[in-house]
């Protein structure tokens, strides 16, 4: 297998809401793992994600847990963006639309002085996106 690199989330609880989300976006297979189903004791973090994998047929593979105890509060957005990128007619055009639902544009999904339709926003779990359709050479 080639390494790869996933953009892996961090959620304060919600961690399975905002995978579920993504599976609605992206489509393809979500696996959701609780801290539970670990062996974890402590029947306040039983029900948490404590890694969610959700792979994708166009090759897509994002990963998320909640943040465990100890790890202190996860502050969405701070350190990570989410990149997509492809041609058109992918359903990138799409994906931007559903992410953007309830969210934050922070960046209007336009063509840009590159030749590329392109666009940023935060959705509405507090994830910031750069969206980027690749303009036809």
């Amino acid at each position: 297998m080639a390494s790869q690199l996933n953009p892996y989330l961090t959620f304060n609880g919600n961690a399975r809401e905002a995978m579920e989300f993504y599976h609605s976006v992206f489509g393809g297979e979500l696996k959701v793992n609780t801290f539970g189903e670990f062996g974890a004791p402590d029947p306040a973090i039983a029900d948490k994600v404590m890694h969610a994998m959700l792979t994708t047929e166009r090759g897509y593979v994002l990963m998320a847990s909640d943040a465990a105890p100890g790890m202190g509060e996860a502050k969405a957005g701070d350190t990570m963006t989410v990149s997509l990128s492809g041609d058109p007619g992918e359903g990138l055009e799409e994906a931007w639309d559903k992410l953007a639902d309830g969210g934050n544009v922070t960046m209007p999904f336009e063509k840009q002085m590159w030749g590329d339709v392109y666009g940023q926003l935060v959705d509405k779990f507090g994830t910031p996106w750069m969206v980027d359709v690749v303009a036809p050479q």
